[in-house]
């Protein structure tokens, strides 16, 4: 052992093959967490070998996490550099400029692209930088820089928020570390142009991992009056509105985020047919059931209401009592779509929520679509986390 480059190592009775097949992650109780290693300092990068000392790669260690060890080559003696990052950049761009005519997508989704912890969303000339491992924090100003070689970006904006960067025990930031953002960028997706706010909005201003649900919405939104609960910066409505809906209505509890979504219908020409009501969504859908409102599709993509598993039971009781407002608004004959992005509600556990719901609201469902995150959002096949969105597709009758 150096100390240019610590050693950590399994326990005799962790399996090293899962690593070896390409799994990404090393938890606490799989490790020797002796002195030394616990004395490692949050990012410090390592060699991980298994209990015979055989070498399993290059790793970033975290000790004050679950998640010890992130996995970030093979090669135990790789170089953690300018080069390395600008290298896994560039093949995550290759990826994307085959799939999208422009610049507008998650360029880096994590581990799934050979970047543990690290997401990064395109917006044009400016990109957004989320460091969620400790690693990846400590060295955000060499990813910036690697960023901008490798995509020509001329703006990069840290977002230093989330759970995730709470569990690794980083601090909450935003701001912009190169270039300048003068408000508001427009995003031109399905057909509709969406405000993303880069330094105040959720995430990272946008939910690019919806793309290809709201174009399946929108094909079911033709002639329709259609209701977008949990709506953002306009979301499935403003797709909606492209496709041809008559009407749409979107409801958000957060006013910036509906003022957005109105800055948005207006730059695609459809603020005439777009409405907003500010609430919470629970409390909104039942005063519209109270109302005796109709729509022809409605739609309900919240926040993950299961973020882990010791939160599943009341997770799957919120999906279900959404579905079972949102199923009484539903026209005979008309759409509903309910989204999750809990990866810790299983696709399986979260249909049945939702047809619990349905089923509570005397509705009978056929299950047209089942939708998941577009290919800008890689799934790693070791990780069920990556997996973690979910749009069910239904036609009610009745």
């Amino acid at each position: 052992m150096t100390d240019a480059q610590p050693v950590i190592r399994l326990k005799p009775k962790t399996d090293p093959r899962p690593l070896r097949r390409g799994a990404p992650w090393v938890f606490a109780d799989e490790l020797v967490l002796d002195r030394r290693t616990r004395a490692l300092a949050p990012g410090s990068l390592a060699r991980l070998e298994d209990a015979e000392r055989q070498p399993l790669g290059r790793v970033a260690v975290n000790p004050a996490s679950k998640i010890v060890a992130r996995m970030l080559d093979r090669d135990p003696a790789a170089e953690i550099g300018p080069a390395w990052f600008e290298g896994r950049i560039a093949r995550a761009l290759d990826l994307r400029a085959r799939l999208y005519e422009t610049p507008f997508y998650r360029l880096v989704h994590a581990e799934a692209d050979g970047l543990p912890g690290v997401v990064i969303d395109r917006f044009g000339d400016t990109a957004v930088l989320q460091p969620n491992a400790a690693w990846a924090d400590a060295r955000s100003g060499e990813i910036a820089a690697a960023l901008q070689a490798a995509t020509g970006v001329s703006t990069v904006v840290l977002n230093g928020t989330g759970r995730a960067r709470a569990l690794e025990g980083l601090d909450e930031v935003t701001e912009v570390i190169a270039g300048a953002v003068d408000g508001p960028v427009p995003v031109p997706m399905n057909g509709a142009t969406y405000m993303a706010d880069l330094t105040g909005g959720q995430k990272t201003g946008l939910f690019y991992d919806q793309r290809p649900n709201h174009a399946f919405a929108a094909r079911l939104a033709r002639g329709a009056r259609m209701l977008d609960v949990f709506t953002h910066v306009g979301g499935f409505a403003l797709a909606g509105l492209a496709g041809g809906a008559a009407q749409a209505l979107a409801v958000d509890s957060s006013a910036p985020a509906l003022d957005l979504a109105r800055q948005g219908a207006a730059a695609t020409g459809l603020a005439e047919r777009f409405e907003t009501r500010q609430g919470d969504a629970f409390g909104t859908l039942t005063a519209l059931g109270q109302e005796g409102a109709a729509f022809d599709l409605v739609i309900c993509d919240p926040p993950a209401f299961a973020p882990n598993k010791q939160a599943l039971g009341q997770g799957l009781r919120a999906y279900e009592r959404i579905a079972l407002l949102a199923a009484r608004l539903v026209t005979p004959g008309g759409y509903l779509v309910l989204c999750s992005c809990s990866h810790a509600a299983d696709l399986a556990k979260f249909r049945a929520a939702s047809l619990r719901g349905i089923g509570r609201a005397g509705r009978q469902a056929q299950l047209l679509h089942t939708g998941f995150a577009g290919p800008d959002h890689p799934q790693h096949p070791a990780l069920a986390e990556s997996g973690y969105l979910k749009a069910l597709f239904f036609r009610l009758d009745g």
